[in-house]
């Protein structure tokens, strides 16, 4: 009998002798080591030898009869039998065959080690069903970091053979028909990656929320990856384009700094349980990304090896030594939630109502869940939680996954995205609301709430139970558009979920939305940075800290969110629309009040293609360009269109189109095409002249009604007369159409009117309109009911 197997001895056949997770180190180790991906040597005890461990001294017996009595939905029982059994195999000695070769290997493994005086050991679990395309046994089975000496390994050995028997692993198997008997353990022991002084973290080659499968996503913080996969910290996140990086072109969709309070560390001593410590993050640090650029697109080629090999997307767990500064792959295992989904069913919930907002945090699951809070501190009150409440908690583990499965959603004070309650949640399809923050100071038990994750990456707590719906859409059932329908998009954080809707790209994408939701301060303010008051440069300069400049901030925080928007959509088009604040909403920026005009109606003044081209605001304007060059020709997202709006006059229209290519931003270069928003009575009446500049238009109806009537759409004076189908709005929508066809140019709409009014939508199709841009929420009916007046017109 084989006691133990070496990582380059094994792959993912041997997943019967040394589990899943050790099975696929090996698998990396023996074929992906040429190809650049970078895995830690080190061996398996096998399954044999697990089994021959416990039918030892009639210990065998003694769990199966333990366990085979046990009613798991009894917490309590549960709790009291896995740590009786969990104690046995502690106690219970290794035989001597196994013994004598864990301690062969461990002297050799020490013995060849470069660093044999300082270096130390992971002891890893892996079940020989973990890690299964069908099933999820990740984290049920305890890992023990910073383990060196061999007495100290063959314990840690037995703390994992018994963590086979830790509750939710009882329950897990239960619950998913696995008998507890056919499923046996493997201890790998692998070469710690000196993360305590770098950095580590999970990341998944799909996106976790959405399952969008274009993009990588990354989190990372400081010190040993433990506190990641725990929940224990809020880590820096971000997205990586797989395209981009197969094309070796910056990759970087989106960064999100982290709040990374603490960290995992080596402890002083090397046994299970006393091995590792958490210790503070110093607050200057925190402010700062834990890995560069450089290093993330080095894990996503990594992973896109790793993906490919596999032939299905992948959760794998990372580390960057910070001693060598390299990187390494620690684990790999088949992701099991969003890529079993049915690519053909949309879900999406939608929130019908808000009250006010109790807590937010990271949204988990995009979806909505209510009922009574249930604040618990301890696993001792698991028995007062009821099912249907909504469990809020410091943070779970896999001890809590038995109560977890009866609530209505999860809220966490800590955790990001790929922590121990977001991976559950998404398992157990709930909503997750993670790293609040104060989730267990503000809520209360028996406080009815609403959690809603259906809004974007922000989760909300809202006060009282409120009313939503599921709306589910079978996207192989829908009929041909007798026009192309696109989408409104009006964060980044949405994209790659709408991107699942039946569309034709983004017909509006507001580059003020991403200003103030991804920037918040006056481009200005950057740019005289140095100039500014004190407390309102050190405001600025918290917020910057993780960029190189105020410059490099803007830009590059531009650019992010539009290349999400396009990399959601990709190929398809993604019409961006240049800034247009109006003076009172750029005032309302940090440091906006410095620098914007106090104006009677900002409807009617500094805003649109005037402003670009004003000297005050020229130098703004060229940061706006600098990220949409970058994304287009240095990121290769081409399918990026620019929209330029409120242009009042043919000479505005002349002098923009110049700054726009004195940017770099030709029209025709590399395929670019400028729109212009048609929102002027000016614009339809003099179409063919303003078409002489731009690449077609996009109506504006919003704009367009309001200046044609004569009325503020804001004012509830007035309110009713406000209607996009009077005729006179229709006269200049469908000159503007009749000009565009007559020059062959682009014609589309993407103003409120069609989502409000399918009478609306009807006359536009009827009219010739290319497309029409609808807000998400609007698509799917509007489309069916197009679809359907065209068959019955044809018929």
């Amino acid at each position: 009998m084989t006691n133990i197997l070496w990582f380059q001895e094994i792959g993912m056949a041997d997943v019967n002798r040394v589990g899943g997770k050790n099975a696929s180190l090996g698998e990396m180790v023996s074929n992906l080591s040429d190809a650049g991906v970078s895995v830690p040597g080190g061996f398996a005890t096998t399954a044999d030898a697990y089994r021959e461990f416990l039918a030892a001294d009639g210990l065998y017996d003694r769990i199966r009869t333990t366990v085979e009595a046990l009613d798991v939905s009894n917490v309590a029982d549960l709790a009291r039998v896995g740590a009786t059994v969990r104690e046995w195999i502690e106690q219970q000695p290794l035989p001597a065959q196994i013994e004598a070769d864990i301690r062969s290997a461990y002297e050799q493994l020490v013995s060849n080690d470069p660093e044999p005086e300082s270096v130390s050991w992971a002891v890893r679990s892996s079940a020989t069903a973990e890690d299964l395309p069908d099933a999820s046994f990740a984290g049920q089975q305890e890992t023990f970091l910073n383990i060196s000496g061999i007495e100290n390994v063959l314990a840690a050995i037995r703390s994992v053979f018994a963590s086979l028997y830790n509750d939710r692993a009882i329950a897990y198997r239960v619950h998913h028909g696995f008998d507890h008997h056919d499923v046996a353990l493997s201890a790998g022991v692998q070469r710690m990656v000196r993360s305590d002084v770098g950095s580590s973290g999970v990341l998944f080659t799909v996106d976790t929320e959405s399952g969008f499968d274009r993009a990588v996503f990354v989190t990372s913080s400081f010190g040993l990856g433990e506190a990641v996969v725990q929940g224990a910290v809020n880590p820096d996140e971000f997205y990586l384009y797989k395209p981009a990086l197969e094309a070796g072109r910056p990759a970087v969709l989106k960064r999100s700094v982290g709040e990374k309070a603490i960290k995992m560390i080596y402890a002083d001593g090397s046994h299970a349980g006393g091995s590792t410590v958490f210790t503070d993050v110093p607050v200057a640090e925190r402010a700062h990304f834990s890995i560069s650029d450089a290093e993330v697109e080095e894990l996503g080629r990594q992973a896109l090896v790793i993906e490919k090999h596999y032939g299905r997307p992948m959760d794998i767990e990372w580390g960057r030594d910070g001693i060598d500064g390299k990187l390494y792959v620690l684990q790999a295992r088949p992701e099991t939630v969003v890529s079993r989904a049915d690519g053909n069913v949309t879900r999406r919930f939608a929130l019908h109502e808000h009250g006010p907002v109790v807590t937010t945090g990271r949204a988990i699951g995009q979806k909505i869940g209510a009922g009574a809070v249930r604040v618990m501190s301890s696993l001792d009150q698991m028995d007062t939680f009821k099912k249907g409440e909504v469990l809020v908690a410091d943070m779970t583990d896999p001890d809590w996954e038995p109560i977890m499965k009866l609530a209505s959603a999860i809220v966490t004070n800590r955790g990001g995205r790929t922590c121990h309650a977001a991976i559950i949640a998404r398992e157990l399809g709930i909503p997750a609301v993670v790293g609040t923050g104060d989730a267990t100071t503000m809520l209360q038990d028996g406080r009815e709430v609403t959690v809603s994750c259906a809004e974007g990456d922000a989760g909300f707590v809202y006060e009282g139970i409120l009313n939503f719906e599921e709306i589910i859409t079978k996207l192989d059932d829908m009929p041909v558009s007798p026009t192309k329908i696109m989408l409104n998009v009006g964060t980044p954080d949405q994209a790659f979920a709408f991107s699942k809707l039946p569309n034709k790209g983004v017909g509006l994408a507001r580059l003020e939305f991403v200003i103030n939701r991804q920037i918040g301060i006056h481009p200005r303010a950057l740019l005289e940075y140095d100039t500014l008051e004190p407390e309102l440069r050190a405001e600025i300069t918290e917020r910057i800290a993780a960029y190189e400049s105020p410059r490099e901030y803007f830009v590059r925080r531009v650019a992010e969110g539009v290349s999400m928007l396009a990399a959601a959509f990709a190929p398809e088009p993604v019409i961006v629309r240049l800034s247009d604040f109006k003076s009172n909403e750029y005032a309302n920026l940090i440091g906006g009040e410095l620098y914007e005009p106090h104006e009677e109606n900002p409807m009617l003044g500094y805003r649109g293609a005037s402003r670009y081209i004003s000297e005050d605001f020229r130098e703004c304007f060229d940061l706006e360009c600098e990220a949409l060059k970058y994304v287009r020709d240095e990121m290769g997202l081409t399918n990026v269109e620019i929209m330029v709006p409120f242009v009042r006059t043919v000479t505005e229209a002349q002098s923009v189109i110049e700054l726009l290519g004195q940017n770099g931003l030709r029209r025709g270069d590399n395929g670019l095409r400028v729109i212009m928003m048609c929102e002027l009575p000016s614009n339809a009446l003099l179409a063919d002249e303003f078409l002489e500049h731009f690449d077609g238009f996009s109506i504006g109806s919003n704009d367009m009604t309001q200046l044609t009537l004569g009325l503020d759409r804001d004012s509830a004076l007035v309110a009713q007369t406000f209607d996009e189908r009077n005729p006179a709005v229709l006269k200049l929508l469908s000159m503007a159409i009749e000009a565009c066809r007559r020059a062959e140019k682009y014609v589309g709409i993407c103003g409120q009117g069609p989502s409000d009014h399918p009478d609306l939508a009807e006359w536009l199709v009827d009219q010739g309109i290319e497309s029409m841009s609808l807000n998400p929420d609007t698509v799917v009916e509007t489309w069916l009911r197009l679809a359907k007046r065209s068959s019955v017109g044809a018929a």
